[in-house]
C-alpha cells in the first residue's frame, strides 16, 4: 500500500509489506512460462540421431603381473540426421552377461561431441565404449573364451541430446573376438602388416 492508500501497480517497486496484485503475479508467471517453454524444448535423441557401423568385440586391458584382462567393447558412428547442430551429445553402454540379463555387469559413458564442438547436420562421430566389467586370467586372452566360467555378453547402447531422456539405440551380443574388424583391416593394409 502506498501512503495514499492505493496498491502499487506492476512495473513500480512496492514498498516493504505492500501487497502485490493478482494481475501483476499472473502477468509475471505468464511471461516466465512463455520464456521457459520457448527456450527449453526437449529433443528426442532417436529422432535426431542414428547409429551406423556398429561393431562389438573384446579388448585386452593392461595386464598386472601374470594376470591378463579382457573387457567387452562397442564401436559405432553417431549420425546427426536432424536439421540443427548439436553441441551436447552423450553415449552410454550397459553390458550384461548372457543368462544374467537382469544385472548390469559393466558400463561405460562418453561425450560424443567434445566441449566447444558441435555435430552438424549430416555429420558422423566415431564412438568407442569399453566396459568397466572384465574377465581376468593367467592364460592368454583368447583362452578366456574357452574357460568354463566365461559367459558371453550383450550390450545396450543409449544416446542423449542435451537434457533429453536417454534413447535406447541398440541391443546386441558382443562378438567372441579380440579387436575390431577395422583394426584388422588396417593391419592388413599397413606397411608393417602381413
Amino acid at each position: 500500500m502506498s501512503s495514499s492508500g492505493r496498491r502499487e501497480r506492476c512495473g513500480r517497486a512496492c514498498p516493504r509489506g505492500a501487497r502485490v496484485s493478482l494481475a501483476c503475479v499472473t502477468a509475471a508467471l505468464g511471461v516466465a512460462l512463455l520464456l521457459a517453454t520457448s527456450a527449453c524444448t526437449r529433443l528426442d535423441a532417436a529422432k535426431e540421431l542414428s547409429l551406423s557401423d556398429l561393431e562389438t568385440y573384446w579388448v585386452i586391458d593392461a595386464s598386472s603381473g601374470q594376470m591378463n584382462y579382457i573387457a567387452p567393447a562397442v564401436r559405432f558412428k553417431v549420425h546427426n540426421k536432424g536439421s540443427v547442430l548439436h553441441r551436447s551429445i552423450e553415449a552410454s553402454a550397459t553390458f550384461r552377461r548372457v543368462g544374467e540379463e537382469t544385472v548390469a555387469w559393466g558400463s561405460g559413458w562418453c561425450r560424443v561431441t567434445p566441449r566447444g564442438k558441435a555435430l552438424k547436420p549430416g555429420e558422423d562421430a566415431l564412438v568407442v565404449i569399453t566396459s568397466d566389467g572384465r574377465y581376468n586370467s593367467q592364460g592368454t586372452p583368447e583362452q578366456m573364451f574357452k574357460h568354463q566360467l566365461f559367459k558371453d555378453a550383450r550390450v545396450e547402447v543409449y544416446l542423449r541430446v542435451g537434457s533429453s531422456t536417454w534413447a535406447k539405440m541398440a541391443d546386441v551380443t558382443v562378438d567372441r573376438r579380440i579387436g575390431a574388424h577395422s583394426v584388422e583391416a588396417f593391419a592388413g593394409t599397413h606397411p608393417s602388416g602381413p
